[in-house]
C-alpha cells in the first residue's frame, strides 16, 4: 500500500530492519479513527513482510487515539464512509461490514511478529481497543484508557472485549466497559493492562529496550512462543503439551539447519 493512500486514511507506515511502525497520523483530531482508517489498517496488515519481527503502533502528537471520529456518527457530515451509514443496511450487511472493520485490528495478533502499543495521552473507545489488539502495551504515566462505547449506547465491537477479559478478568472488564470510566496509567499497570507506565521523556527508551529484548533471540523464536501461548488458556493440558512438542521439534530442526547439521 502506497504512502499516499495511507496518508489519506490518516496513517504512516515505516520500517527499519526487523521493526515496523504504524502511526495514527491525525494529531489535529487526537488521532480519531474512521472506517477508512480501519480498512487501510486491514490492507496494511496483509502486506507486512515476513522479515518484520516487531510492529509498533503509535499515535502522532499528544494522544494515542481519542476513539471514533464523532463526524462518523453523522450520515450527512462527511463525504467518506461513516458508521452512521450502517443504519441503511440489513442486519446481515451491517454485521458483515463490522467484520471488515475488525480486520483492521485482528492482524495485530499475527504470530509472525510481536505487536506493541505505545500509548500516550488518551486511548479511548476504538483507541483502547486498538491498544488491546496488540500483544503488549507500554504507556506514559499520564495515559488514560476508557471503553467509551457504553456512554453512546453501544458496545465495544472492534475486538477489544476478549483481550480485556484475558488481561483483567470478567468482573473488572465488565465494570470498565459498562461504566465507560477512565482508567489511569497507575491502575492500568496494576491490573495488567500495560507492562509499564513511564514518564513521557522515558517512553522512547523503554520501548527501545523492550524491542531490543524481543529481537535478541534468533528469528522465529518469538513467533513460536506467541503462537504457543495464544489460546493456551482454552486448551487442555494434553493439547498444549502436544503443541509444545511440535514447536520444539521445529526449533531443533531450524537450529540444526543454521548450524549446517
Amino acid at each position: 500500500m502506497d504512502q499516499e493512500t495511507l496518508s489519506a486514511a490518516g496513517l504512516r507506515y515505516e520500517t527499519e530492519g526487523p521493526i515496523a511502525t504504524i502511526t495514527l497520523d491525525r494529531p489535529e483530531k487526537r488521532n480519531a479513527q474512521t472506517p477508512t482508517m480501519w480498512r487501510a489498517l486491514a490492507a496494511l496488515g496483509g502486506r507486512i513482510d515476513d522479515e518484520i519481527r516487531v510492529v509498533l503502533v503509535r499515535g502522532e502528537g499528544h494522544s494515542f487515539s481519542a476513539g471514533l471520529d464523532r463526524a462518523m456518527l453523522d450520515p450527512t457530515g462527511s463525504d467518506q464512509e461513516t458508521v452512521a451509514g450502517l443504519l441503511g443496511h440489513t442486519d446481515e450487511e451491517m454485521s458483515a461490514t463490522i467484520e471488515e472493520y475488525q480486520r483492521g485490528f485482528t492482524f495485530l495478533r499475527d504470530p509472525r511478529f510481536v505487536s506493541i502499543a505505545v500509548v500516550q495521552g488518551y486511548a479511548i473507545g476504538a483507541g483502547f481497543q486498538l491498544a488491546l489488539s496488540c500483544d503488549l502495551r507500554i504507556s506514559t504515566d499520564d495515559a488514560q484508557f476508557s471503553m467509551k462505547e457504553a456512554a453512546l449506547g453501544l458496545v465495544p465491537d472492534l475486538t477489544g472485549t476478549k483481550p480485556l477479559v484475558e488481561a483483567v478478568g470478567l468482573s473488572r472488564a465488565l465494570e470498565i466497559c459498562a461504566t465507560a470510566r477512565m482508567v489511569d496509567a497507575d491502575e492500568a499497570k496494576r491490573i495488567g493492562l500495560v507492562l509499564d507506565a513511564v514518564p513521557a521523556d522515558r517512553l522512547g527508551t523503554a520501548v527501545d529496550e523492550l524491542v531490543a529484548a524481543l529481537t535478541a533471540p534468533l528469528p522465529g523464536v518469538a513467533r513460536e512462543i506467541k503462537e504457543l501461548l495464544s489460546g493456551a488458556g482454552d486448551r487442555d493440558l494434553d493439547e498444549q503439551r502436544r503443541r509444545e512438542r511440535e514447536a520444539q521439534v521445529r526449533r531443533f530442526r531450524e537450529l540444526a539447519a543454521l548450524m549446517g547439521g
